[in-house]
């Protein structure tokens, strides 16, 4: 190399930068190691992870069992892969595995169609606001406070360079969204009205009644779903036009930050304006059924004023998770472990409640829920550390109207020892420091 660029030597490559920036010494780095020390070192390293604690976090990311035959079948050859299926000839498997996944978000959302390949819930919620700009021609969004604050903030990411102004529309004290200020925020400009249900506190929201809002006024209404197990036991939104939705917690692991699972589904009439990926089913010339990609209005496909999205990632091995899954626990297993989440969730406010307050108690929820505590929740959770618990999610950050607050999760992974634990822990704290009315009235103020 240094030939055929007529340099005599490494430092004649390197002469330009001066020598006050050129490192004249051997790099600080531990000798070479064998295989076997490597894998022993890293045997090591991996003994420092809490992977015995057990977490409280929800928020969005749940924590649930992954059966193993997940990641024994997504590591075969024929799915491992990047590809993208444009050519159904070699991509059958693949595209039938998307197909199979479509029908059954449909059968859990009910909704008529669903894609494949969005990133993740929050951007899922962001190209459905932005969907129902083109089926509707207006321009503006109304968002529920009860939205998760991370999904607000990519929708204002997503909103800020495509003129879609957003409106807020606050919680009452269940911690569902206000009805009345809900219908003053819509305005004939309103595209559609965004909610969470189960909402960022755990509470169920009255899909029916938001939906007759929305309509009345002419906007369509989108709902969010952060916690896909939810539909186990809770109604779908049968009443939205869009669903968006993150499957993680169906088979997909916890792995800082990613990956996951986002979904549209939505209406048939409104799947022209519908972003991501369709797989269709067909027939070939000799009447065998086959699957191809029926719909990808996205940039890789279309001239970009035409398309429905920018989104050009290839989610199918993540979709594939989701698809084994469901497919294992089934309509009766799923169900079940539904149930799960609500009975340990319903036995942990119980016994929180002893000790702190339970916030928002009058409206149904599902498996996560608000405790307030005279104590700040950081130092609560530093405690519970010392007991191998991660403990739940301070709101101030997101809500600084919640002082004091933390969202807290149990799933069926959550044990009654840890349960009672937490709440021993939450007694101890209460004890040393009672707690005062003023907190309590300023949240109901």
């Amino acid at each position: 190399m240094l030939k055929a660029i007529s340099a005599r030597s490494i430092d004649d490559l390197f002469a330009p930068i001066p020598t006050e920036y050129r490192l004249n010494r051997d790099l600080k780095v531990p000798r070479q190691m064998a295989e076997s020390e490597i894998v022993d070192w890293f045997r090591q390293r991996s003994q420092e992870n809490g992977i015995e604690y057990t977490s409280f976090l929800g928020a969005g990311a749940y924590l649930h069992y992954r059966p193993v035959i997940i990641d024994s079948l997504i590591s075969r050859g024929e799915f491992l892969t990047a590809y993208t299926p444009y050519q159904a000839e070699i991509s059958q498997g693949t595209l039938q595995a998307i197909f199979e996944f479509q029908t059954m978000i449909c059968e859990l959302t009910g909704m008529e169609v669903a894609n494949a390949s969005m990133y993740d819930g929050s951007t899922a919620a962001a190209e459905a606001a932005m969907m129902a700009l083109r089926v509707t021609g207006r321009n503006s969004v109304v968002v529920a406070k009860s939205l998760h604050p991370e999904y607000r903030e990519v929708l204002a990411t997503y909103a800020l360079h495509q003129g879609m102004p957003l409106a807020l529309a606050g919680y009452t004290e269940t911690g569902r969204i206000d009805l009345k200020e809900l219908a003053q925020s819509i305005t004939p400009d309103t595209a559609c009205v965004l909610i969470q249900s189960p909402n960022f506190f755990g509470t169920i929201e009255d899909v029916a009644a938001i939906a007759d809002i929305a309509h009345k006024h002419g906007a369509l209404l989108v709902v969010s779903i952060a916690e896909a197990v939810s539909l186990g036991i809770v109604e779908p939104p049968r009443q939205a036009d869009i669903v968006a939705m993150e499957a993680q917690s169906f088979g997909v692991p916890l792995g800082f930050g990613g990956p996951y699972c986002g979904v549209i589904a939505t209406r048939e009439k409104y799947v022209r304006q519908m972003p991501g990926r369709l797989a269709g089913q067909t027939t070939d010339r000799n009447g065998k059924r086959g699957f191809v990609l029926t719909l990808a209005t996205r940039e890789q496909h279309i001239r970009r004023e035409k398309a429905t999205s920018n989104i050009c990632t290839n989610q199918a091995l993540v979709a594939l998770m989701v698809n084994i899954f469901m497919t294992v626990y089934g309509k009766v297993g799923l169900k079940e472990l539904a149930k799960q989440n609500l009975s340990k969730t319903a036995y942990a406010a119980d016994q929180f409640g002893k000790h702190a307050r339970i916030l928002f108690a009058g409206a149904p929820r599902f498996n996560e829920f608000v405790v307030q505590t005279s104590e700040d929740p950081y130092v609560i959770n530093s405690r519970l550390l010392g007991h191998k618990l991660v403990g739940g999610l301070p709101l101030k950050k997101f809500y600084p109207e919640l002082p004091n607050a933390a969202l807290w999760c149990c799933t069926e992974m959550t044990t009654r020892t840890a349960i009672d634990t937490a709440a021993g822990m939450l007694a101890e704290s209460e004890a040393e420091e009672p707690r005062g009315d003023r907190a309590v009235e300023e949240v109901a103020r």
